[in-house]
């Protein structure tokens, strides 16, 4: 169950006005403050939760004081309990399901059509992914379920996106390889995926890599 009804995201692409307007959102009505900090591209994300009340409050003021240092924002007052768990970091396991990838320029935009996806559709959000390590301040989520529900969720979200002019890329994979699906279920981080042998694949002919000599006669 969802600790808080409503959380915000303030994008700032000024660090020290960022750091600035957090302070102030803090002062201004009680409230959580889940994360902020510097991420890719010299942004600063800050992300805040609690009473709707409060929330919209603190949103506020970090708008008014972040001006023009502003990238992009989001407040969600009904938070639906996938985003609200996804945003904490909580990640659901990846099945053998259709599913859609959607990447965006902002942090804040994915986070809304994510929550749109989800309002509107019968998917399941397996990950959601703010800005963080080499991400260069993009949003990114991936979502499951019956193909028919995961084209819709990308509708939904695609047709958001494109009325607020986000640069965004969606895909759909009807039916993913079981390697995919076990990668996405330890990590979508490069740097921190295993390495995956899968069956068939690691049986090469000696000498056919690493700079192999008459490598192109091998039939």
């Amino acid at each position: 169950m969802k600790k808080h009804p409503a959380i915000a995201t303030v994008e700032f692409c000024d660090i020290a006005v960022g750091i600035y307007s957090t302070d102030a959102m803090l002062k201004r009505a009680p409230i959580d403050l889940i994360k902020s900090g510097t991420v890719s591209h010299g942004r600063f994300l800050t992300l805040i939760a609690g009473t709707t009340a409060s929330v919209e409050e603190s949103y506020h003021e970090g708008l008014t004081l972040g001006g023009d240092s502003i990238v992009d924002s989001v407040l969600l007052v009904d938070v639906h309990p996938e985003v609200h768990e996804a945003v904490l970091g909580k990640r659901t396991p990846c099945l053998s399901q259709a599913t859609a990838i959607i990447e965006t320029n902002t942090v804040s935009s994915n986070i809304r059509a994510a929550e749109m996806a989800l309002k509107g559709t019968d998917v399941r959000l397996v990950e959601l992914r703010l800005a963080d390590n080499l991400l260069s301040g993009k949003g990114l989520s991936i979502y499951q379920g019956e193909l028919s529900e995961i084209e819709s969720a990308v509708e939904i979200a695609g047709d958001f996106l494109t009325s607020r002019k986000i640069e965004f890329i969606q895909k759909i994979i009807a039916s993913p390889h079981e390697g995919l699906v076990e990668q996405i279920n330890f990590t979508t981080s490069f740097n921190k995926a295993k390495f995956l042998e899968l069956e068939g694949e690691g049986d090469y002919l000696p000498g056919l890599f690493f700079g192999a000599k008459n490598s192109s006669t091998i039939n």
